[in-house]
């Protein structure tokens, strides 16, 4: 395959419906192993509406010019309780992805 398979997670807050099934927030993403360019993502939050957005904040955006810009548009566009968790879910998907390719 000429992708990989990464994961990130960060703890989640109380009061989520998706703690009630998850005590970690987890986005996967499937990133191609040349570009860096991730071709599809995933993450743990509890509707599916929800699953959605995230997916396509970041389908499509290379790896390889860092995460500035979907950590900001997570900032500013994704107004709910997990907005931390996703961001500190996203920083550690990246570190992971900086491992492999060092």
């Amino acid at each position: 395959m000429n992708t990989y398979f990464i994961a990130g997670h960060a703890k989640l807050p109380t009061g989520m419906a998706a703690r009630s099934v998850y005590e970690t927030l987890t986005i996967t993403a499937e990133v191609d192993k040349l570009y860096g360019v991730i071709v599809d993502a995933s993450c743990t939050l509890a509707t599916e509406h929800g699953r959605e957005y995230i997916s396509r904040l970041l389908k499509g955006h290379s790896l390889r010019n860092g995460i500035e810009k979907p950590l900001e548009e997570l900032k500013n566009g994704y107004l709910g309780k997990a907005n931390n968790a996703l961001i500190a879910a996203l920083k550690d998907l990246y570190k992971q992805y900086e491992a492999i390719n060092q």
